[in-house]
């Protein structure tokens, strides 16, 4: 449609192109069509000096009409003194982000792996965004607010800041899909906040956890292997399986079949959100035949009143195992590299150097870690599973985790 020129009912229905469609009359209306073809009123309006922008509806609901007639009305009041914008969020149920924030997390609460992942949700909006956005309608948080948001903590804690920039463009998202606001996501990354915000893998670099250096893991399962309780049970076969410490933690022992000989850990506790066959060498089995039930709970590695073990169980055995070390004037269990000391999680990476270094294939090894490398060779292993090539790998690690 020719600039200057008005609306009509006809063009409105038809156009699909993106953009903005403005009305020729002198109260700011236009149309504004998405990528994905939906369209929306909008009426671009000065309120106490600033230029703000009011959502009238969507369209069809909305007709031209209506528009326009709602448009003169606002403009009635804003030249009587009024501000329709505020008139319109006290008629509304809260939209502030922290009200909207709140929602989402009520609507999505079922997708999350696990109640740890749902308080780091929230913990890095409340901590970061609400007191910077919290109080702002969505409708009017724009890219200026979300950079407000993530600029002061970009460079210092990027993987914080890119965590939390996608967890503000998801909420944003829904309050979109929800009708609370329109247009685009701000939030959104790619020629969007990737124009005014260094890349995060520049600014950036992966922090490995410290592992236990290969040469210390006799040492370390021998100094292990003198104590008792179910955490140092728990952070053996974590060792023996090179599982995660989640993994183990939530392990129940329907999960377990000791016939084949194997451990079944369901996709909604793993990290690929894939299930996961652990195959069972003989010192696995004896170590969880030995283990004490208690009855009426189903966990394996259960703590004092029956529930699962803490997130820090097993790091406090690897600390005081260091700290007791070094007490005794021994060198403590120290990282290669970076000379911190080692943390369970370090041992998948003593377990995935040692399978290199003893020539395993790359993607059994990969496989035994459940890492999802994603290639067409790794697809192919993981529908073989190859639980009987990873039992073979698993008995040579063990020998060499105990050799002294």
């Amino acid at each position: 449609m020719a600039a200057g020129k008005p609306l009509t009912a006809t063009y409105v229905k038809n156009v699909t192109k993106p953009g903005k469609y403005f009305d020729s009359s002198r109260m700011g209306l236009f149309l504004r069509v998405d990528n994905d073809g939906r369209k929306h009123w909008v009426q671009r309006i000065v309120i106490s000096g600033r230029r703000r922008e009011i959502g009238l509806g969507n369209f069809p609901l909305v007709t031209l009409s209506m528009a326009r007639e709602q448009a003169l009305t606002n403009k009635r009041k804003v030249h009587e003194g009024g501000d329709p914008l505020a008139e319109k969020r006290r008629s509304r149920v809260d939209t502030s982000f922290a009200s909207v924030v709140e929602k989402y997390l009520e609507a999505k609460l079922s997708e999350f792996r696990s109640e740890k992942h749902k308080k780091q949700w929230r913990a890095t909006l409340d901590a970061y965004a609400t007191p910077v956005i919290g109080q702002l309608p969505v409708e009017t948080v724009q890219v200026t607010d979300v950079v407000a948001v993530l600029k002061p903590i970009w460079e210092e804690k990027t993987e914080t800041a890119s965590r939390l920039r996608g967890r503000i463009e998801k909420v944003l998202s829904w309050a979109t899909v929800n009708e609370m606001r329109f247009g685009d996501n701000p939030a959104r990354w790619k020629g969007n906040l990737s124009e005014v915000l260094p890349k995060p893998g520049k600014i950036s670099t992966v922090r490995h956890h410290p592992a236990l250096a290969q040469s210390d893991t006799g040492r370390w399962w021998a100094d292990l292997a003198r104590r008792d309780g179910m955490s140092i049970k728990a952070l053996q076969f974590a060792a023996l399986t090179a599982s995660r410490s989640g993994e183990i933690r939530g392990m129940i022992w329907d999960e377990v079949d000791f016939e084949a000989s194997h451990w079944t850990i369901p996709a909604t506790r793993m990290k690929a959100r894939r299930q996961h066959r652990v195959p069972l060498t003989p010192s696995m089995i004896t170590l969880l035949q030995k283990l004490p039930r208690l009855e009426g709970s189903p966990y394996v590695f259960f703590a004092a009143k029956g529930g699962m073990l803490s997130d820090m169980a097993l790091s406090s055995v690897m600390r005081k195992m260091h700290k007791a070390d070094l007490d005794t004037g021994g060198p403590g269990y120290l990282d290669a590299k970076s000379g911190a000391p080692a943390v369970p999680h370090g041992l998948r990476s003593t377990f995935r150097d040692w399978a290199g270094e003893e020539g395993f294939d790359f993607h059994l090894a990969e496989l035994a870690l459940a890492h999802d490398v994603g290639s067409d060779v790794y697809r192919a292993y993981r529908r073989m599973d190859a639980l009987e090539r990873r039992r073979k790998m698993m008995v040579a690690w063990e020998i060499f985790l105990k050799k002294v």
